[in-house]
């Protein structure tokens, strides 16, 4: 394939860091996962465990995920210098608590690091936890062991089990996106578009409303 120059209108191909490029959109030369997340809504989970010495740990984590149904295994990424990792990492097992929309203030503490975080909400270790359970703040809480770690980077991935899980059906979740906090009351408050209706005879192909893959 013969060599080619970036086109003087392609974005970024003058030398600078970024430009702005259809429908007011920037692309940066270097990929910045940070904003391209933001744009990713998603609800809010703190991790809590507990270090060698039974004193609670725990973190705001934004990125979490389902792995597989059978064996139930999610996936936490978790930044590898973290004091709370390197605790559930020996003992292997955590607690992943999603917040209730009303938990803002729970969200915001446990991000900022504050050494009495714990002292400053509820919490219980029932009997089997993996960790705390943050009574007042969660509407579902699941209980994990550890079964495998990856190191991507400044991040651990934490693929873990989950053996045990609480749900507070009544409670709705708190969601967080474009470094903004929302309700899933709000949102879902919406009255959802009209569906559109297929000509008649037509099939439904795969992505259209109704067809879930």
């Amino acid at each position: 394939m013969p060599n080619s120059a970036p086109h003087p209108d392609t974005p970024g191909g003058d030398g600078t860091e970024g430009a702005v490029a259809a429908e007011g959109a920037v692309v940066l030369r270097e990929a910045d996962l940070r904003p391209f997340m933001a744009a990713f809504p998603s609800g809010v989970t703190v991790v809590t465990t507990l270090d060698a010495d039974g004193r609670p740990r725990g973190l705001t984590c934004s990125s979490m995920a389902s792995v597989a149904l059978a064996p139930p295994t999610l996936v936490v990424c978790i930044r590898t210098a973290s004091p709370t990792l390197r605790a559930l990492l020996d003992q292997g097992q955590f607690a992943l608590n999603l917040l209730h929309e009303r938990a803002r203030a729970t969200s915001d503490l446990f991000a900022s690091g504050a050494p009495d975080r714990f002292e400053r909400t509820q919490w219980r270790l029932p009997l089997g936890a993996s960790g705390p359970h943050l009574t007042s703040s969660a509407h579902a809480v699941a209980d994990c062991t550890v079964v495998e770690t990856a190191v991507f980077g400044d991040h651990t991935a934490v693929f873990a089990e989950a053996r045990r899980i609480s749900v507070r059906p009544a409670a709705q979740p708190l969601l967080y996106g474009l470094r903004r906090y929302a309700r899933w009351s709000a949102a879902a408050a919406v009255p959802p578009p009209a569906a559109i209706p297929l000509p008649p005879g037509s099939v439904p192909t795969e992505g259209a409303a109704g067809v879930r893959s």
